[in-house]
């Protein structure tokens, strides 16, 4: 069985903290040690609190060893991806050749780590980075000649002419024809 004692400030501490934490958890972990500073048996936290045995001990182990402030620590279990020590490499390699798809971006980080990855992690991996898909546009194609014209003249050469002078990046894409 676990030992405590409680000063008054630290009970004060426990009661202010149980209301006035923001996080949920960490209330009721002050809580459960507020009612145990008042003499109230193991069963009966369990009871009022529902919670297990092993989440009680846990608690009380945590304000044995760190304190006050060690209960107020919130750790919650995140994945972390085997790209993120290539993070910068990648992002900075993206961002000088940014790639036209998703498979190709999947293909150079399996090139570049050696790590393989399927579509969708890859799409996730690179939004995390901040890099979005592309957006892409089309030239009408069977429309009035005089539409086409416009296009051409108001939308896409001055496209172009920011691509040449390295203010954009510009692909064009064809549909494979046969003849």
């Amino acid at each position: 069985m676990i030992k405590l004692s409680f000063s008054k400030e630290i009970i004060d501490q426990l009661n202010y903290e149980r209301y006035h934490h923001p996080h949920p958890r960490v209330q009721r972990k002050m809580n459960v040690l507020y009612l145990k500073s008042q003499g109230i048996p193991h069963k009966d936290i369990k009871r009022i609190e529902r919670i297990s045995a092993n989440t009680l001990l846990a608690y009380l182990r945590t304000y044995q060893e760190n304190g006050v402030d060690g209960l107020k620590a919130v750790r919650f279990h995140k994945p972390q991806s085997v790209l993120e020590p290539h993070a910068d490499s990648i992002e900075e390699y993206f961002r000088k050749h940014p790639p036209s798809t998703v498979n190709e971006a999947s293909a150079k980080i399996e090139e570049l780590t050696n790590i393989k990855r399927s579509r969708e992690r890859t799409r996730v991996f690179l939004k995390k980075l901040g890099l979005s898909p592309r957006k892409v546009g089309m030239i009408p194609a069977k429309a009035d000649p005089d539409i086409q014209k416009a296009y051409i003249d108001q939308k896409l050469e001055p496209r172009i002419a920011d691509a040449r002078a390295g203010n954009r990046t510009l692909f064009l894409s064809m549909r494979h024809t046969s003849f």
